[in-house]
């Protein structure tokens, strides 16, 4: 999108979607093993690395924590970086949220099973929510795909273990409470990658996880006051639409809606460039958002195109995405009572590029797409791409959807040891879902075994690496108080 600069750069032109190379290179052949074959590939896998070796923890040496997260700072906006170093100082489990660069390597420098699968890349406990599906069902999903690139399975159940352990332990909880709950998102993973292993590929494809179901089936097992707590967070979801955001994000200029400005966190483009005729600049943009369209499936451009571009704001968004470019774009219907809003998210190289190998998308933003087409039950319908230049003459990669579509979270650090264990165990199955649709289920089931070994070992890893993750969170703290580091808390 478009960046603070003098007017000579000109305004954005058009973007090149990726033509031929962003393009997939043609598949090889297909090796259609026996499940005995397969299971036997699981077994083999075990006796080369054992499952009690997922406990341990070979973190790179004498990384400096704070300098990986300068080098991500480099191709942020300048003036939005101290925002997501102070959101990270929050605590221990937001800066667990913004390093995933951090543990991504780590987890390259430990010993993996080689059972590859689709990753998410940041399976934290933040990036599961429940949102709106095309069939206007509520469902449980993963949320957050910047980071997806295929490789070893583990190591996004280790990044979800970890998260566990880190938001328990700012929970002030026991150790045998964390442990509970850590054990039980991989005993989830374990016990749902044997249950799909056993099912035929279409019922794995179509499995998902309903919400209302959910609270019926396991609603029994919470405190009266936490179902009560958590019907309410699924009820707010349900508001948390293009209406909603309409009223909260606009105001009404001359009779035009417009995305009121909330600076840093939300700032209109015109204020964002220098001397670019606003009606060149609104040309420009919805050029912009037709090219998109070519990412839809057909169906869905048709609807897109019933939409008009009225507005644009950057919005800053999340944690560790802070500082990458995020827009937002009002869009109107029919009349005024029919808007919607789309985000816009740059889409930088994956973080697990540097230790499982380079994407195969020339564009990332259409990396993340299908990534997250191949992980989620259920995509949000306008989920599409686009590369463009930016006034500043720099190009980049993004990827759409829309804003808010029925979205609601749970937040970790508000939880209680009663529930955590079930909350972590949803996780679990929501990740064995995900890689079972792209990887060997029937090989990583075999590989996981019936016993307990790996949710242990996984535990074991997890308080480890809680111990790391506290030690960079203070280091942060510390480049913080000497000025290594420029720091804007509150936002």
């Amino acid at each position: 999108m478009a960046e603070k600069r003098a007017s000579s750069a000109g305004p954005a032109r058009p973007p090149d979607l990726g033509g031929k190379a962003a393009t997939a290179p043609p598949p090889s052949k297909v090796v259609h093993l026996s499940r005995e074959q397969r299971a036997a590939r699981g077994k083999a896998a075990r006796t080369a690395m054992p499952l009690a070796s997922m406990a341990v923890l070979d973190p790179v040496a004498d990384r400096d924590p704070i300098a990986l997260l300068e080098e991500q700072s480099a191709t942020r906006v300048p003036d939005l970086v101290p925002i997501r170093y102070g959101r990270m100082l929050t605590s221990p489990f937001a800066f667990y949220r913004g390093g995933a660069l951090l543990m991504a390597l780590d987890l390259g420098a430990t010993r993996s099973s080689g059972l590859k699968a689709q990753l998410c890349g940041d399976a934290h406990l933040s990036n599961f929510g429940v949102f709106g599906s095309p069939e206007r069902r509520l469902v449980f999903d993963a949320n957050d795909f910047d980071e997806t690139l295929p490789g070893p399975f583990e190591w996004d159940v280790k990044r979800l273990a970890a998260s566990v352990e880190v938001a328990a332990r700012a929970n002030g909880w026991k150790t045998k409470d964390r442990r509970r709950a850590v054990v039980a998102a991989g005993a989830s993973y374990r016990n749902a990658m044997r249950s799909f292993a056993a099912m035929t590929n279409l019922e794995v494809w179509y499995a998902s996880l309903d919400v209302e179901a959910a609270v019926a089936e396991f609603g029994s097992q919470l405190r009266p006051d936490r179902l009560k707590m958590t019907e309410a967070t699924i009820a707010k979801a349900r508001t948390r639409d293009s209406m909603q955001a309409f009223a909260k994000l606009t105001t009404t200029v001359d009779g035009v809606p417009r995305i009121k400005a909330d600076p840093p966190l939300v700032v209109p483009i015109e204020d964002l460039v220098e001397g670019v005729d606003a009606e060149q600049l609104y040309h420009q943009l919805r050029l912009l958002v037709r090219s998109y369209r070519r990412s839809l499936q057909p169906d869905r451009r048709v609807l897109l195109e019933q939409f008009e571009l009225v507005h644009v704001a950057r919005k800053v968004v999340g944690v560790g995405s802070v500082g990458t470019r995020a827009w937002i774009l009002l869009m109107q219907g029919v009349d005024g009572s029919d808007p919607m809003f789309l985000q816009a998210k740059e889409a930088n190289a994956s973080v697990l590029e540097r230790v499982a190998g380079a994407s195969k998308y020339a564009n990332h933003g259409q990396r993340v797409v299908n990534g997250q087409h191949l992980m989620q039950a259920s995509s949000d319908i306008f989920l599409g791409w686009q590369r463009t230049t930016g006034v500043d003459a720099v190009e980049r990669d993004f990827y759409l959807r829309q804003l808010r579509d029925w979205k609601g979270s749970f937040d970790p650090e508000q939880m209680l040891p009663e529930g955590m264990p079930l909350y972590a165990g949803l996780c679990g199955w929501t990740l064995a879902r995900a890689h079972a649709r792209s990887g060997d289920r029937v090989a990583i089931a075999a590989y996981l075994g019936r016993k307990d070994t790996f949710e242990q070992a996984i535990a074991d890893f997890a308080a480890a690496y809680a111990d790391v993750n506290e030690r960079d969170h203070a280091a942060l703290a510390t480049a913080a108080s000497d000025g290594r580091v420029a720091v804007l808390s509150g936002l």
